[in-house]
C-alpha cells in the first residue's frame, strides 16, 4: 500500500524539483568539464556526488511538509538534505521554538541543520523588514554551506493571496504575475509548493504524526496578509464560489508568462532607442508601446540608482508623462536622489 494521497502529492513536488536541480548541476559541470578538458586534457573535475540542497523552515504545516519530502526524497537521488530556520526574536520564546525546529529536523534526518538569529529593522513595514532579514539568513546559510538551492514552502494559497496583493497596489501584471517557482541569485531558491494547496501540506503532517507550529502572526489582523487569508479570501470565495485560489494561481503563471515576454521585447527594444552616446530618445520612446517603454523607463531609473523596491508605478507614469506629455514640465525626483528630465528631445536620467 503506497503512501496517503497528501504525502504522494508533496513528494512528487519536491521530487520533480530535486530533478531539476540536478539536471541542472549536470549541465554545468559538463560545460565546466569540457572547458577544463580543452585547457588541461589530463585534469577533468568530476561532478560532486552529493549537492546538498536546504529547507528554509518556520515549523509550521507548510514547511515541515516540506521538509519531510525532501527528508524523503534526497537519499533516493543522492542529493544531501539540510535546513535552516530562521529566529527573527519578534516573539517571547522565538529563540526555544527555533531550538525546537532544528531538533524536529535532525530526528527527519536533516544534516547540516541550523538555526539563525536575525534582528528585523523597520524598512518598509514589518512584513517586509522580516522578509528581508530572512532571506538576508538564508543568503548566507546557503553560501556558507555550498547549498546548490534553498527550498521554500510557499503554497498555491500563498500565491493566491500574493496575487490579490499586488492587484490592490495597482503596480502592473508583473506584480500580479506572484512568487516564481525558480528566484534569487543562480536560481537558488525553489518554491516546490506553488501548485500545492495548503490543506494537503497540513494533512501530510497529519497523517505523518508531525508536530507543526501555527505562527499567531498569521492569524494577527495587524497584518494584511492575515487579514487576506481569514477575510479577504472566504469572502471572494463567499460570493463567487470554490476555485477561487486556483484560479488566482493560474492568473499568476498567466501573467508572469506576459511579464517575462514583456521583459524581453523592452530590453531588445532599449539598444534601439539610444543615439550613439548612449542617451535615451525621446521621439523613438515614443513610438513604442507603452508597456514596453515604461520597462526601459523602468530599467534605466534603477541603473541610474533609484532603488528597485521603492520605485512604484506613480513614478514611471511620470517619467512617461516626459515623453507623451511633454509641456515644458520640470525635473521629476525618484527615490534614491535620482532626478529624470527631458533635454534636448533626450531623456536623462541620473542622480542629482
Amino acid at each position: 500500500m503506497g503512501p496517503h494521497p497528501a504525502v504522494a502529492a508533496i513528494r512528487l513536488a519536491v521530487r520533480r524539483v530535486l530533478h531539476d536541480i540536478l539536471t541542472e548541476l549536470n549541465t554545468t559541470a559538463g560545460v565546466h568539464a569540457a572547458t577544463a578538458a580543452e585547457r588541461a586534457p589530463d585534469r577533468v573535475p568530476g561532478l560532486p556526488t552529493a549537492p546538498l540542497v536546504l529547507v528554509a523552515c518556520s515549523g509550521g504545516a507548510d514547511s515541515m511538509a516540506l521538509a519531510s519530502a525532501l527528508a524523503f526524497e534526497a537519499p533516493r537521488l543522492g542529493v544531501r538534505a539540510g535546513g535552516v530556520t530562521v529566529d527573527h526574536g519578534l516573539q517571547n520564546g522565538s529563540d526555544l521554538r527555533a531550538e525546537e525546529v532544528v531538533l524536529r529536523l535532525r530526528e527527519l534526518g536533516l544534516d547540516p541543520v541550523e538555526a539563525a538569529a536575525v534582528t528585523v529593522g523597520r524598512a518598509g513595514g514589518p512584513e517586509a523588514a522580516a522578509r528581508d532579514a530572512r532571506y538576508a539568513a538564508l543568503d548566507a546559510a546557503a553560501a556558507r554551506h555550498g547549498a546548490a538551492a534553498v527550498l521554500l514552502g510557499h503554497t498555491r494559497d500563498d500565491q493566491a493571496e500574493t496575487v490579490l496583493l499586488g492587484l490592490a497596489r495597482g503596480s502592473g501584471i508583473r506584480s500580479l504575475s506572484g512568487m516564481a517557482a525558480v528566484s534569487g541569485a543562480g536560481g537558488r531558491y525553489r518554491r516546490p509548493f506553488l501548485q500545492v494547496d495548503r490543506q494537503t501540506a497540513r494533512k501530510a503532517c497529519m497523517v505523518q504524526s508531525l508536530p507543526v507550529w501555527d505562527d499567531p502572526h498569521n492569524a494577527d489582523p495587524a497584518y494584511t496578509r492575515s487579514r487576506l487569508r481569514h477575510e479577504g479570501l472566504p469572502a471572494l470565495e463567499k460570493a463567487l464560489g470554490k476555485g477561487v485560489v486556483e484560479a488566482l494561481a493560474r492568473t499568476a503563471q498567466l501573467s508572469r508568462d506576459d511579464a517575462d515576454a514583456l521583459d524581453t521585447w523592452a530590453r531588445q527594444a532599449e539598444a534601439g532607442v539610444r543615439d550613439a552616446r548612449g542617451m535615451l530618445e525621446c521621439a523613438k520612446l515614443y513610438a513604442l508601446p507603452p508597456a514596453v517603454r515604461r520597462r526601459i523607463l523602468r530599467r534605466a531609473a534603477i541603473e541610474a540608482g533609484a532603488p528597485a523596491g521603492a520605485l512604484f508605478a506613480r513614478h514611471i507614469e511620470e517619467i512617461d508623462r516626459l515623453i507623451t506629455g511633454w509641456r515644458g514640465q520640470g525635473a521629476i525626483n525618484l527615490p534614491g536622489k535620482v532626478v529624470a528630465r527631458r533635454q534636448g528631445g533626450r531623456l536623462v536620467i541620473r542622480q542629482g
